[in-house]
């Protein structure tokens, strides 16, 4: 190594030492406050409250700073004229009286040009440059040249600056995504930093980054909208739990923990949706028609009596008579409010109260001479309150409009579906008691909108408590008053009491306990939530009743919506972005494309695209930025599947990082039992070396090798997820017969 290249390795290593110097004592005065605002500084609730909001405050910091330990700092752009900056995850700032920035964080305005300046536009930089670190140790420069008239170099140029690219393209996985900072792309930047408005859809063939993107532009977003987006949570929505196990760390590796991770089966606040549906099943219930039906099936809940059969309501002045007229006119006056079910069932009510208080009225106070009923107003208002008291009269009600919860509702439903065809209502028929699945979760959810929570009994016991309060508050002050009266009975006292500066309202205010909950920990717990932003990965797979559950909760749409139509696998899913938007948002929508290949070497590429252009002729897959030399291989397996598989998994099995076996689910009982450590059926543990998926459950995923079992087994979008999940070697296992495309 060159003197100059020393002199450049130390400065850069100074520069980290005090970078870190700097972390850890923010990390100890984070710590420290943490412990102090643990120390107890008084009684009442206001210190607890103050307590817990810096608790909260300092131990996000912490959390953030740990989080971002490792390669905190990654590059550096030098200006042409001016200071140069190191940017890195978070920014950090120097301890001096103007808190100048020590690291600049890369969703910072004066971090772009690291990602933008080329040598035909150099952003007025002469020199980018690229920091590779172990911990707090610097192993590696790579510089680019900007400006092609500054003669100074550093002995670390890269001629191509493709180094720290292709090195991280082809380095070992580990079982969870990692950032991308240091290697965002200029048609990433743009995505990721997209102005904050309406719904934007980016759309790439396998490998081109379009997850990693959405997660960065989730981290930039909380970056540039902090205050809004703090209040109400960034939403991010997988394909499944093992997708969002892959996928957490990247956003606490940004400095970012205030983002609600979930699955479509997480969206219903209480429900564990672990069952499965078939295909059919799923398909059905994820269509567009499903809200229709149940609209339909929840206005069948609301009963009339059959005519001439009316309801005897038993009463202690006599029967009262509840018919079809009298039910059918209090429904008509109650569906007219256009309130849900539940919250119209009170209109209901009154309707019959009043009718059968009218009944009973006109029965005792009528004249048996034919003159005027002689009850005064008083009289009938006592006799309507007996009517609306009478168990009897709430139990016609109730059998009439019963007060339904979405769980309940549905369940019945689905014992016994209507409005569906005969093959449809058999393909979604469960027995009561039956455990949730996924495609149950937006049904629940249009239950919820149709039925509506009647919360009157909840809001009277809160307001009950809040009197309960204020009455012991109220007891406090007279105490307090008849105190200083007692000890200052005899001179005019300045001393102020406590009811001089606080009323019992007021300090039953401060008894209440306050939430401190994070917007996401409250936004998973409210089905009503509405988020800042949405970012669903795999859209194109949603069934319309999930698109109304999503649109649900982002009445602004303000979405990124991030998938590949061409992978498309599930029954219901939508595929077309004009038609999952349209309803929503007509074409107000901006779309943009990734076309370059950064994960599947050419080599697999070309052999991947070829089983969808056998279906599209004209399909055009995203160009690899690489090619490994290493040919994808077949090979038969004969009778003994296991034995072959097991043969192939141990000499793909890498020194480093993962291996994939990807197989139908129906195969991996017989697949699991030569391999050790899989257990088929368990949820998998991406982090270990070895992991059996199936080919949806490989979506969104990436590993050195992959091993694809019986590829015939699968249909054309399935096959090719499980061909592009690779990054280094990729060979292709069966006993029965190969896909023409493959042979």
């Amino acid at each position: 190594m060159s003197t100059r290249e020393n002199v450049e390795l130390q400065k850069e290593q100074q520069f980290i030492d005090r970078l870190y110097d700097r972390v850890d004592a923010l990390r100890g005065e984070a710590a420290q406050h943490v412990e102090d605002a643990l120390t107890p500084v008084g009684n009442g609730l206001q210190a607890r409250h103050e307590r817990d909001v810096l608790v909260a405050e300092r131990s996000g910091l912490l959390a953030a700073l740990n989080a971002v330990d490792g390669s905190l700092c990654f590059g550096r752009i030098d200006p042409a004229d001016g200071a140069a900056h190191h940017i890195g995850r978070i920014g950090i700032r120097e301890d001096d009286p103007d808190h100048t920035p020590l690291l600049i964080d890369w969703r910072a305005p004066v971090a772009r040009p690291f990602y933008l300046a080329t040598g035909h536009m150099p952003m007025g930089l002469r020199r980018r440059r690229h920091i590779t670190t172990e911990g707090r140790a610097v192993t590696e420069l790579h510089d680019e040249i900007l400006d092609l008239g500054d003669r100074e170099r550093s002995g670390f140029e890269d001629p191509s600056g493709d180094a720290v690219l292709l090195a991280a393209l082809g380095s070992a996985r580990t079982g969870r995504m990692g950032d991308i900072v240091r290697t965002i792309q200029a048609e990433q930047d743009r995505i990721i930093r997209a102005p904050h408005r309406g719904v934007l859809v980016v759309e790439g063939g396998p490998g081109t980054g379009k997850t990693a993107v959405a997660l960065h532009r989730a981290a930039f977003l909380l970056y540039e909208h902090r205050e809004l987006l703090a209040k109400r949570a960034v939403l991010v929505v997988g394909p499944n739990p093992a997708f969002l196990r892959y996928i957490g760390e990247v956003l606490p590796a940004l400095g970012e923990t205030g983002v609600m991770l979930a699955t479509q089966a997480e969206l219903f606040p209480g429900v564990h949706a672990r069952g499965t549906d078939t295909p059919r099943a799923a398909a059905v219930k994820g269509g567009a028609g499903m809200a229709e039906a149940l609209a339909l099936a929840v206005r069948d809940r609301q009963g009339l009596p059959e005519p001439g059969a009316p309801m005897v309501v038993p009463h202690d002045d006599g029967d009262l008579v509840l018919d079809w007229e009298i039910a059918y006119e209090a429904r008509q006056a109650a569906r007219e409010t256009r309130l849900p079910h539940n919250l119209a069932r009170p209109y209901f009510a009154f309707q019959v109260i009043d009718a059968l208080t009218a009944q009973l009225t006109e029965r005792i106070g009528a004249d048996p001479y034919g003159g005027p009923n002689f009850l005064g107003a008083d009289d009938i208002a006592q006799l309507g309150k007996g009517v609306a008291a009478s168990e009897e009269v709430h139990a016609a009600v109730a059998e009439l409009w019963p007060l339904l919860t979405p769980e309940g509702f549905l369940a019945d439903y689905l014992a016994e579906p209507v409005y569906l065809s005969d093959e449809d209502a058999e393909a979604v028929r469960r027995a009561p008691g039956a455990e949730w699945t996924p495609a149950d979760v937006p049904l629940l959810d249009e239950a919820a909108e149709l039925l509506g929570s009647d919360d009157s009994a909840a809001l009277a016991a809160a307001e009950a408590e809040r009197q309960e309060r204020v009455a012991y508050a109220q007891g406090v002050l007279e105490l307090s008053r008849g105190s200083e009266s007692y000890e200052f009975e005899d001179e005019e006292s300045e001393v102020l009491a406590a009811h001089d500066i606080i009323d019992a309202e007021r300090m039953a205010e401060r008894q209440e306990e306050a939430d401190h909950r994070s917007a996401a920990e409250r936004a998973a717990a409210d089905r009503t939530w509405a988020f800042g932003h949405i970012i669903v990965d795999e859209a194109q797979e949603l069934s319309p009743m999930a698109w109304r559950l999503l649109m649900r909760r982002s009445p602004t749409r303000s979405l990124t919506l991030v998938g590949d139509p061409a992978q498309t696998s599930e029954e219901a899913g939508v595929g077309s972005w004009q038609k999952i938007l349209e309803p929503y948002v007509g074409d107000r929508f901006e779309h943009v494309r990734l076309g370059v290949n950064y994960r599947t070497p050419a080599e697999i590429m070309e052999l991947a695209a070829r089983v969808v252009r056998a279906e599209d002729p004209s399909f055009e897959p995203p160009g690899s930025v690489r090619s490994t030399g290493e040919e994808p291989w077949t090979r038969d397996s004969g009778a003994d599947l296991a034995g072959a598989v097991a043969r192939a998994v141990a000499e793909l099995t890498p020194e480093e990082g993962r291996l994939a076996v990807i197989a139908p689910r129906e195969l991996h009982e017989e697949i699991a039992a030569p391999l050790d450590g899989i257990t088929p059926g368990a949820e998998p543990d991406l982090t270990r070396t070895v992991v059996l998926l199936g080919p949806r459950e490989a979506k969104g995923l990436e590993f050195d090798h992959v091993l694809v079992v019986e590829p015939g087994r699968f249909g054309t979008s399935d096959l090719y997820v499980a061909l592009t999940r690779a990054t280094q070697r990729l060979g292709i296992v069966h006993r029965e017969e190969l896909p023409e495309t493959l042979r």
